[in-house]
């Protein structure tokens, strides 16, 4: 796979960019941290703008969330509770979802646009919560915008060892992961604390 994508973004350019980041972000697993920093490699060679490199990786983070988010605002209710209740999903969950989704979904969005691997899939259930589309796109952008400026700044200064991004962000994968689900969930437990009416004292 990063083979072709380097051989696909040094022939395609910008556009290559704007695709593959769209597919990454619609739940198609692309390395956004080889693609991007190979993206800061050529615009330090002259080959690409720098900024071209940045605007092209957000707008097609955009592109292909808002596609998955459509799909599954529109789809996902009816498609998750057909194939997920083999699982032992059910509507029940998905209104826990919604509910958690309407409280943090902004916060939510923002922080999963800045983890690798959970940035691939977080439209879903954004989608699921039926959250405003144009809320969702801010969050979108805030979030994608700094990792990709991050992510192609790394490929400029590394140069021709670019793919060392992607190795040096593995190990905090999980990690960072698990923290931003553990701030989620907390915020979540601390705003129903807060909602549960205290009982007077006889």
């Amino acid at each position: 796979m990063t083979d072709f994508l380097t051989q696909l973004i040094s022939k395609g350019g910008l556009l290559a960019i704007l695709l593959t980041m769209s597919a990454e972000s619609g739940g198609i697993p692309i390395s956004s941290e080889i693609v991007v920093p190979l993206g800061g490699y050529l615009a330090g060679k002259g080959v690409l703008s720098f900024a071209g490199v940045v605007v092209a990786a957000t707008l097609g983070n955009l592109i292909g969330s808002l596609i998955a988010f459509g799909l599954t605002r529109r789809y996902g209710t009816i498609a998750v509770l057909r194939y997920g209740r083999r699982l032992g999903l059910h509507q029940g969950h998905l209104d826990v979802a919604e509910r958690f989704f309407a409280r943090f979904g902004l916060a939510a969005v923002f922080l999963g646009r800045l983890l690798p691997v959970v940035r691939t899939y977080i439209s879903f259930p954004a989608g699921l919560s039926r959250m405003g589309a144009g809320p969702f796109s801010l969050m979108t952008v805030l979030g994608a915008l700094p990792w990709n400026l991050a992510l192609a700044y790394a490929g400029l200064k590394l140069g021709q060892h670019y793919q060392l991004v992607e190795q040096y962000l593995r190990p905090f994968v999980v990690p960072l992961a698990v923290l931003a689900l553990a701030l989620l969930v907390g915020f979540y437990l601390y705003g129903r604390r807060r909602e549960i009416p205290s009982v007077p004292r006889q």
